[in-house]
């Protein structure tokens, strides 16, 4: 099975995405890195917002208020259902915001209603059946054990940290696999079989640390090494990652497209969130791989909703994540101008539609992009203009 989360949206669907900075960190959270990697550089734990553009808080508020519902976080704009991905998004935006109440009741549900036997998450909850899809997507279970270490260490509150620890054993045991490129993030425990399906935008190194220092399992170093070089390998078959690759035991990759229904190998939906992983990362090869799509994303200022892997638009629907997976590699690139002018225009192309899947990413992107709150390294500006 596949993941169906990726289906694209309309075409302002994926809305504010990463559009402001303004956020003020009131302290170097415990997560934070003090110590990144040789070859990476101490950042900042705050940025100024582009010019008329809403602050990383007002976008977490905005977020929270919108979709979260006693403790459930609603796809409003697709059915009213819920879904893994949301809660771990919902779990991360509420712990940015400092929101312990909101986080607590967020956490409440998702563990009454998703936790399974495994302790990972199932992937998808609707009114009407309950559990609709009980696989795992490890995207979601990496952001939820992130979250609930952050909030447990930040909040002193043991219940989470070892809610956190415990899920984050999880994903280590059924949801990785080892490939001569080595430790790899599986989409879920579905995908045990090689060839592997891989989604470079499930990886996250920021979260890879976090959980390491947590738990102390060297087996988070593993994957972050292996997850960075599949992702290299991925970059290194065409100019922008795709949405999902097929990765060999021998380590080599292969392109391929997201469903059976479309044969196209694109950088959508899914793919456009890998230069925001890997812009916040601690270690500057890693940022690397964001800055490296940069000049790909340059050929064009106007920016489709999705692109061939060679940079071409394939439809005339627009996205504000375009601009803001953009934007994180150009600010991997060392580019703060360019960053800053995509910002505004993710902004501007949000503006008219709201939807879950937009505001999330308005919210986390910028969060990623300009604090630490998140356990993340990304640069406020790069050297150049």
């Amino acid at each position: 099975m596949t993941r169906r989360n990726w289906i694209p949206i309309t075409a302002a669907a994926v809305a504010a995405v990463l559009v402001a900075g303004g956020i003020a960190v009131a302290a170097v959270h415990p997560w934070s890195a003090a110590e990144p990697d040789a070859g990476g550089v101490a950042t900042p734990t705050s940025t100024t917002a582009p010019s008329g553009t809403r602050s990383a808080a007002q976008l977490r508020t905005d977020f929270l208020d919108r979709y979260v519902r006693d403790g459930r976080v609603v796809r409003t704009d697709q059915g009213g259902d819920t879904v893994s991905e949301g809660q771990a998004y919902g779990l991360l935006i509420a712990y940015a915001a400092g929101d312990r109440e909101r986080f607590g009741e967020i956490w409440t549900w998702t563990k009454r209603h998703l936790l399974t036997d495994d302790s990972l998450l199932a992937w998808r909850w609707t009114k009407e059946d309950g559990v609709a899809d009980e696989q795992s997507a490890s995207d979601a279970d990496l952001d939820a054990a992130r979250a609930l270490v952050l909030a447990g260490a930040e909040w002193d509150d043991d219940r989470y940290t070892t809610a956190g620890k415990t899920m984050a054993g999880a994903v280590l045991d059924h949801e990785t696999a080892t490939t001569d490129l080595g430790r790899i993030l599986l989409p879920g425990p579905w995908a045990d079989s090689e060839p592997y399906r891989y989604d470079a935008s499930y990886a996250s190194p920021a979260a890879y640390r976090v959980l390491a220092r947590a738990t102390g399992d060297d087996r988070w170093k593993e994957l972050e090494a292996g997850s960075s070089a599949v992702t290299a390998a991925v970059l290194d078959k065409t100019d922008l990652p795709s949405d999902w690759s097929q990765v060999h035991a021998d380590g080599s990759v292969d392109p391929m497209p997201a469903s059976g229904s479309d044969a196209r190998v694109l950088y959508g939906y899914d793919a456009m969130r890998m230069p925001l992983r890997y812009a916040e990362a601690c270690s500057a090869p890693d940022r690397a791989l964001a800055a490296s799509i940069a000049p790909t994303l340059r050929r064009t200022t106007q920016l489709a909703a999705q692109l061939d892997l060679g940079g071409t638009a394939v439809t005339g629907d627009r996205s504000a994540l375009a601009y803001t997976a953009r934007a994180a590699a150009e600010q991997a690139a060392g580019s703060s101008r360019a960053a800053g002018e995509d910002l505004r225009r993710a902004d501007r192309t949000a503006a008219t539609t709201p939807t879950y899947y937009g505001d999330a990413w308005a919210a986390l992107g910028t969060t990623m992009l300009t604090s630490d709150v998140l356990g993340g390294c990304a640069t406020a500006a790069g050297g150049q203009s």
